[in-house]
This record gives structure tokens, C-alpha cells and sequence, in this order.
């Protein structure tokens, strides 16, 4: 262990980390409150990678413009879930005309940001670190709320994402959140003999601070495999979640929020949305995939008093082109929408207009709204943090929440 660097241990173990030992200057201006103060408001997030068709999520069922430039792709108009005079919902998102009609939903059209990038992985890099198009950072929003906030949290499970690697938006400069498929995979893992013998061997090493952070590390891993273990244990969901991937993972979900895990953030990720070609039918699976997933989570959440404490936001890095192309699918675009479900959202229903697909920028829809004033209004108005100091400037609150 003498000289295997903090890089190589997280390489080659796959576990989460605090991220690095020192905490940059920055985030001195944290009035550091502990996020367990704040610890029964819970945030989901769910991410659509690969681009949704915000067009054909959310469709403009009244505008020519739509229908001339998707002859064979359009959601015809008889089929589409109408909302009100110019919107409606895709026939596979029941799930928002459900929240719509109960006040539980708050969708926000042409959401994006100055100089869209085209490319999957920097507009997701982009998200992710809250950046401008021309700025790289390191960490990411959710990381860097970490950091302020979680000063005493000893154990990285505060934020979770259901996955086997964890994305950039969760990793801070000192803290960062935790990745495991489930809570008995992640159990056997740190239970093994070699990752055991390795964890009570620390006091050979503890002058070397190097390997004392990654003894830390390990041990803080173990810790949260354990704690969330149990507490995966206390509560099990008789809702009918779908068997997909995501109804699995927003199980799981559900299952911590209502067995009052201290976890405050989840992240999960439902891919497939880059539909190039024969868009129509893979758009509809995937959202009939969400559909039944998120209405199954919301019915279990309302039945256990959990519904109202909890902030889901639904997104995805851009959306597609207006005009589709000649394989019957649709290329990357700009704008899109972004969905927000919770019990005391301030504004429900549509939170302004939809596209104009007469002033478009090189054939994509125009963002009207920075996807940074979300991020600021979820953190200043739903997590009680300084919201300026973790996006490093000043955005306007949109008073969803």
C-alpha cells in the first residue's frame, strides 16, 4: 500500500470518495450548516441521457409548424394528452397529466443555456457542473453543495446515485456523494475478506497521509455499505413498480426516503434517448418506462407521508432538432424542457410558454430560461444553502419551491 496514490485506490476499488483533502477558499463563505438540519427534505434527480425529444414529450398539438416539420414523426393530436389550448403530454407520460391535474408537477419549457453545445458528453459536463459553455470545471453542483454543507457528515451516503460509477454532478472537492447498484451487492462487496483484512491493517500506515486518507476512505465505504444495508431492511415497498431498470432503481429509492435514511440526495439515470432514427416507437418505450416508474414512486411516497418533503427534477443535456431527418428521428438540438414533481411546489402546471417554432436558433428550439436559475432556486429555496457560493454567481430564484 506505501505508494499507491488516492487515484489509483479509487480506480482500482471502484468506491466513492471524499474527493480530495484540501477545501478550496470559496466555500469559507458557507455559513457551514450541517445538512442534517435539512435532512427530511429530500431531492431525486433524474436524468434522461442521450437528448429527449422535448417536442414529442410535451407537444404543441395546435402548431402547423410542428406538423410540417415532423411529417411521419408528430404525435398526432387526437392522441396527445391535452393540457391546455396549445400543450398536451405525449400518450406514453400519463404521468404528468396526473400530477398536472393534482398540482404536483411544475414543467418548465426551453430550458438551456447560452452557446448550446451539440455534443453529448460536454452538454452533460456542462449540467453537471452548472459551467458556462466556454468554462471546464472539475466538480460538480451537487458535490460542490456537498462540501459547504455536509462538513460533519463522516460517511458519504448523504448522496446516493444508483448506479456502479458516480457522476460528475456529485463530486465535490472535499465531499462527494456515493454510487452502488443495491444495498446487498454494495454489502458483500465490503465484506469480502480481502477488502476486510485490507480495512484492519490501518495502523501500520497511519503516519503516512496519503494511505491514512485512503484507510479513511475505506472505512467511511464500509460504514455507509452497512448503514444502508440497514436501512434498505426497514421499510419493503408493496407498490407495483414496473420490473425496468429505473422501477427497480426508484424502488430502492422509496424504500430509503421512507425508512428515514439520513440520505438526502438520490440520482438516477434512465439512457437511450439519442434517437437519430425510427425515434418514435424507442421515445415511447422509454417514456412508458418513466411513466410507470414514477407514478408507482409518487403513489408509494404519498401513501407513507413522504410526498411532500421531496423534490424530484427530471432532465436531459439538450433536446432535438424541430425538423426531423431522414431516417425518421431527430438530431441534437438546444432547448428542451425539464419536469419538477413535489408535494409544495409554489407553481404548478406549465411555468411559461412553449417553444416558438417560428424564431428558432439554427433549426433548434431557443432557451428562454438558464438551467442554472433551477439549480439556484432548488438550493437556495429547497435545501436552505447559499446557492450563490455553490454556482459560483448570482442566479434569480424561479419560486417553484
Amino acid at each position: 500500500m506505501k505508494n499507491i496514490s488516492r487515484r489509483q485506490f479509487i480506480k482500482h476499488t471502484g468506491l466513492a470518495t471524499a474527493g480530495t483533502m484540501l477545501l478550496p477558499m470559496f466555500l469559507n463563505a458557507f455559513d457551514r450548516q450541517s445538512i442534517q438540519n435539512y435532512k427530511n427534505r429530500k431531492l431525486v434527480v433524474v436524468q434522461f441521457s442521450g437528448g429527449n425529444d422535448g417536442l414529442n414529450a410535451i407537444v404543441p398539438y395546435t402548431n402547423d409548424v410542428y406538423y410540417k416539420s415532423r411529417p411521419t414523426i408528430a404525435v398526432p393530436s387526437n392522441k396527445v394528452l391535452k393540457a391546455t389550448d396549445a400543450l398536451g403530454f405525449n400518450p406514453k407520460l400519463q404521468v404528468l397529466q396526473q400530477l398536472y391535474d393534482s398540482g404536483d408537477v411544475c414543467i418548465i419549457n426551453n430550458i438551456g443555456y447560452p452557446n448550446p453545445d451539440r455534443s453529448h458528453f460536454r452538454s452533460m459536463d456542462i449540467w453537471h457542473t452548472a459551467s458556462a459553455s466556454n468554462e471546464f470545471l472539475s466538480t460538480g453542483w451537487l458535490g460542490r453543495y456537498l462540501d459547504g454543507n455536509c462538513a460533519h457528515c463522516q460517511n458519504p451516503h448523504h448522496a446516493i446515485e444508483i448506479d456502479d460509477t458516480l457522476s460528475l454532478a456529485l463530486k465535490g472537492y472535499q465531499k462527494s456523494g456515493f454510487a452502488m447498484k443495491n444495498p446487498n451487492q454494495l454489502r458483500n462487496t465490503t465484506r469480502s475478506k480481502i477488502v476486510q483484512a485490507v480495512a484492519q491493517h490501518h495502523h501500520h500506515h497511519e503516519h503516512e497521509e496519503n494511505v491514512a486518507y485512503l484507510y479513511k476512505t475505506l472505512a467511511n465505504t464500509i460504514s455507509s455499505a452497512d448503514y444502508i444495508y440497514e436501512k434498505s431492511k426497514v421499510y419493503t415497498s408493496k407498490a407495483n413498480y414496473p420490473k425496468g431498470q429505473l422501477g427497480k432503481e426508484l424502488k430502492q429509492v422509496a424504500e430509503l426516503i421512507v425508512s428515514e435514511a439520513d440520505t438526502q440526495i438520490y440520482y438516477v439515470t434512465l439512457g437511450g434517448f439519442d434517437t437519430h432514427n425510427n425515434q418514435v416507437a424507442q421515445q415511447e418505450r422509454l417514456l412508458q418506462a418513466y411513466s410507470d416508474a414514477m407514478m408507482a414512486f409518487v403513489r408509494d411516497l404519498k401513501q407513507n407521508n413522504k410526498w411532500e418533503d421531496t423534490l424530484v427534477m427530471t432532465f436531459s443535456e439538450f433536446g432535438r432538432r424541430v425538423a426531423e431527418n431522414g431516417s425518421r428521428g431527430t438530431d441534437h438540438g438546444a432547448g428542451n424542457n425539464l419536469y419538477l414533481m413535489g408535494g409544495k411546489l409554489k407553481k404548478q402546471g406549465f411555468y411559461n410558454e412553449g417553444p416558438n417554432l417560428l424564431n428558432l436558433d439554427k433549426g433548434d428550439v431557443k432557451y428562454a430560461i438558464d438551467f442554472r436559475n433551477v439549480y439556484a432556486t432548488i438550493l437556495k429555496d429547497w435545501l436552505k444553502t447559499d446557492d450563490q457560493v455553490v454556482l459560483q454567481q448570482p442566479f434569480d430564484s424561479l419560486g417553484f419551491v
